[in-house]
């Protein structure tokens, strides 16, 4: 059963879901993004990664609206550590075409990317490939 969060007008902002079939966590961010919102989305997607024991993260940007460079510093600091206490090892993000989100993107890769493994997509099918890739890997 997904989650979803909504803003103070009742739209939904993030969607998260647990895939079983991939073992993995599915965030869909959607639409201009608060600091506020972003704190508790991504506070939200730990519950699923630790129930389900899950070192694999898809967080898709695809419709992130605007930037958000006013939460990397958290992002950074605050919830990447948790993320990666809980098992957090692999993080496939997939950024929106929007400039402004993709800098967010490029800023938050850089704070996060050398704790854990964290590449950038601009193709869903390229990072889900490369999940499985690391995955098969995890399995040797």
């Amino acid at each position: 059963m997904p989650i979803e969060l909504t803003n103070g007008f009742g739209k939904v902002y993030l969607t998260i879901e647990y895939d079983a079939a991939n073992r993995w966590v599915y965030n869909n961010w959607i639409g201009y993004q608060t600091f506020t919102g972003i704190i508790a989305g991504a506070d939200a997607c730990l519950f699923p990664l630790s129930e389900n024991k899950c070192a694999y993260l898809l967080n898709d940007n695809r419709q992130v609206l605007g930037p958000w460079n006013h939460a990397v510093e958290w992002i950074a600091t605050q919830w990447a550590p948790r993320a990666i206490e809980q098992g957090l090892t692999h993080f496939a993000h997939i950024v929106s075409p929007e400039s402004m989100a993709a800098q967010s993107a490029e800023s938050m890769f850089l704070g996060i990317g050398q704790r854990l493994e964290m590449r950038m997509f601009s193709d869903i099918e390229q990072a889900k490939a490369w999940l499985r890739e690391a995955q098969q890997a995890a399995r040797r």
